[in-house]
């Protein structure tokens, strides 16, 4: 059990979370049983994971990913923590490196520099390059990284089977939360995993009918020299999106004109991201984004992403457009069709919710309205009715948040609205009628000729059915085994009621004119019985705990 090991890390790990003042966990981890389960605030929990170090700060900035499962404060907390670690000295790094390349070190590289660009909490970036003179950045994880990893997921995983004992943690499937962060940390270990994100990511950014696609740049990966703990790639020479200097420097523009185009071409490569690749960056920060020196944006870092298939990716397009019109019982159907689970909902619960969340946007401008907020809102009203929503609908409101955010403070003057609506109405026309209008027509026209081939055959064997009087109806109602069963139970116990009460008479009666031994004994017999039969039934009614 997790509290019984003596391991060091445990032990800092309890001390980190006492010294922190989490009072719930201190007490469950001393065998108590706290009746009301909490997280420590988002400041505290922030705190937390920076003094357990790097790996928990990733474990934070995955969990800043779910907005499904944690509320709007902590998402913005976590969203906050910065892998600000000191690099790994170079003579370790070089180590590694010459484990994992093919061809000897000098062979393979002109120069390496030895101080990092950038280092984090599973690897650190190094300028370098290569033999024939291409300019890259070669990105290296630290070494012995991998064996902190499997002794911190195997704590994680401790710490949720205590809190999955908890109704807490059955309410909110605790284990397979944490297992589904631990196998994110692992993933995060194998480089070709990421290589091959960015890959798939350049293909489909490629090609676009909403952007020029000489202005966004994906880094190509040399293959050649990737493997699971090194990745080599394209250096992109910019700065981050946010501190640029825009301007007149590179294409004579204006910096109004050139910021609004810059945004645009965010939104457009994000939402066919979104709705038509289902492939998208998952973590588009401010330093993901970069301006490149040439005029051109770049997007960096493609660990992170999330995947939508075609049924979702509509029924976000449809939730997009009854957040725009403020539609709560469409926002409500529509998180039903998403919902994960079969659990019954209160309908009109839910549509209520959403219109009183909905109802403080009414009178804003549809300028002033921030719809990654409204996403997020949509979330916990979702997360409220203990609706469970797919993992990766917390990947969707953070990418949503994190592009409006970077948005509006690069371009202030940003309308979310007039961003979208170009590309709403492209959406549903693709959703109607394809990638191949002429196709779809065609596959339209097989299918009305298969119905009208079909419907006289198939009307023809119902009103068959009507005249012979073999036509069946199943009727399946929500809630009817347990109103059956209750009916049962309550029919079986009047039943017996009268037994007893049967029984009682029948023995009184016998008793008046018993003469012989015979029916003395058969009049014993029966008020036994009736004595059992209904100190039975008082019982059973008793434990059943509907007398009232």
């Amino acid at each position: 059990m997790f509290i019984t090991q003596t391991v060091p890390r445990q032990r800092e790990i309890i001390e980190v979370l006492f010294r922190n003042g989490w009072d719930y966990m201190r007490r469950l981890l001393t065998g108590g049983k706290p009746e009301d389960p909490q997280l420590p605030t988002p400041a505290v929990l922030k705190k937390i994971l920076v003094d357990l170090g790097p790996v928990y700060v990733k474990l934070g900035q995955l969990m800043s990913t779910r907005p499904d499962i944690l509320s709007a404060s902590y998402i913005d907390e976590l969203s906050t923590l910065q892998d600000e670690v000191p690099p790994v000295g170079w003579s370790e790094v070089e180590v590694l490196i010459r484990k994992e390349l093919k061809s000897p070190l000098e062979e393979t590289f002109k120069y390496i520099n030895p101080v990092p660009v950038a280092a984090g909490s599973i690897a650190q970036t190094h300028r370098a390059t290569l033999a024939d003179g291409r300019e890259v950045a070669l990105k290296v994880q630290r070494p012995g990284i991998d064996i902190t990893i499997a002794q911190d997921i195997a704590l994680i995983q401790g710490i949720a089977d205590l809190v999955a004992r908890t109704e807490f943690g059955q309410n909110y499937e605790i284990k397979s939360i944490a297992e589904e962060f631990c196998k994110a940390l692992e993933a995060e270990l194998d480089f070709t995993r990421e290589a091959s994100f960015t890959d798939e990511l350049r293909r489909n950014l490629s090609k676009s009918k909403w952007f020029d696609t000489t202005k966004l740049v994906v880094a190509e990966i040399y293959w050649d020299l990737t493997t699971p703990k090194i990745m080599v790639m394209e250096w992109l020479d910019g700065v981050p999106l946010l501190s640029a200097q825009i301007g007149t420097q590179y294409n004579g523009k204006d910096s109004v004109t050139e910021r609004k185009e810059i945004t645009t071409l965010l939104f457009r490569a994000f939402f066919q991201q979104l709705y038509i690749d289902g492939f998208f960056h998952a973590d588009p920060h401010p330093g993901n984004l970069f301006y490149l020196r040439d005029g051109r944006v770049a997007l960096l870092d493609c660990g992170m992403v999330g995947r939508l298939d075609p049924r979702t990716q509509q029924i976000l397009t449809e939730m997009l457009l009854a957040t725009v019109d403020l539609d709560a019982q469409r926002c409500a159907q529509l998180t039903l069709q998403l919902a994960d689970s079969t659990q019954p909902v209160i309908l009109s619960r839910l549509e209520s919710d959403y219109d009183r969340m909905l109802r403080k946007y009414h009178n804003l401008n549809i300028a002033q309205i921030n719809f990654s907020q409204i996403v997020y809102e949509i979330l916990q009203v979702a997360r409220n009715n203990k609706i469970r929503l797919p993992s990766n609908m917390g990947l969707y409101a953070k990418t949503l948040a994190n592009l409006e955010g970077v948005a509006r403070g690069f371009n202030p003057e940003l309308n979310f609205f007039d961003e979208i609506k170009p590309l709403l109405t492209d959406l549903f026309r693709r959703q109607l009628l394809g990638d191949s209008p002429v196709r779809s027509l065609l596959r339209t026209a097989l299918d009305l000729k298969s119905l009208s081939l079909q419907s006289p055959r198939q009307i023809e064997l119902l009103l068959d059915r009507v005249t012979s009087e073999t036509l069946q109806w199943n009727i399946s109602i929500r809630g009817l085994d347990s109103l059956r069963r209750t009916t049962d139970e309550a029919a079986n116990r009047l039943s017996l009621s009268i037994l007893v009460g049967s029984l009682i008479m029948g023995a009184a009666i016998i008793s008046t004119k018993a003469q012989t031994v015979q029916l003395s004994l058969l009049n014993n017999i029966l008020f036994a019985a009736a004595s059992l039969l209904g100190l039975w039934l008082i019982f059973s009614t008793l434990r059943s705990g509907r007398v009232k």
